[in-house]
């Protein structure tokens, strides 16, 4: 996973370093439990979407940018699902306000699923922009319409799960003139012809046996 990507160093852009929450359980470069990674080496972190943001909020208007990535389980609708063993990558700008902090950017996410018309494998990739707000009252009858801020750290982890989740096809083709399946036989129309007759209209059912009966010409 990586860690946050921080740009800027003049006023009203958080560097990072503060915000640092010091050494932690998580095992370090060298696999060390309270090792910090070095620089240009990736941390691997069992909380990869969890942002420290005290040092943000310190200032009105200071602007970070970040850079996470990660795994998010559960990611899927009734035929399409996001690999739990590809990551869900989000870069967002956040910015403090006085009462909390706006995330903008994109949360990007690989699916896979099956065709609707001929069960085929079918696939593609969500890029969902996102432009939210984290607030100490976020989630509660107080704001609902922001995400939580407590303790000085942000969860991006559900922020990038309901991106993907509204965003994600309900009923993916694996090509736009995809052809189906035979309702008789079940062949695969886009590779292969068979001889089964026409299905025909069930609106017509009654009309077409009188005239199999001869009553109608």
């Amino acid at each position: 996973m990586t860690g946050s990507d921080r740009t800027g160093s003049g006023p009203g852009v958080d560097p990072g370093p503060s915000d640092d929450p010091g050494p932690s359980d998580d095992p370090g470069p060298g696999g060390i439990p309270g090792q910090k990674a070095q620089p240009g080496v990736t941390r691997r972190t069992r909380r990869p979407f969890h942002v420290q943001v005290a040092a943000l909020r310190k200032q009105a208007g200071t602007t970070r940018v970040e850079h996470r990535e990660g795994p998010i389980p559960g990611l899927g609708a009734v035929s399409v699902t996001v690999p739990e063993d590809l990551p869900v990558t989000v870069d967002l700008t956040l910015v403090s306000y006085p009462g909390g902090i706006t995330a903008d950017g994109e949360v990007v996410a690989v699916w896979r699923g099956e065709c609707r018309r001929c069960g085929g494998p079918v696939g593609g990739t969500v890029r969902a922009q996102v432009d939210e707000r984290f607030a100490p009252g976020g989630g509660t009858d107080a704001d609902e319409e922001a995400y939580p801020l407590a303790g000085g750290e942000i969860d991006l982890e559900p922020l990038a799960r309901d991106a993907v989740m509204l965003s994600l096809p309900l009923a993916p083709l694996c090509r736009p003139d995809c052809r189906g399946l035979c309702p008789t036989c079940g062949a695969n129309w886009n590779v292969e012809e068979c001889r089964c007759p026409p299905a025909g209209d069930p609106r017509w059912a009654a009309l077409d046996a009188l005239r199999d009966e001869g009553t109608v010409p």
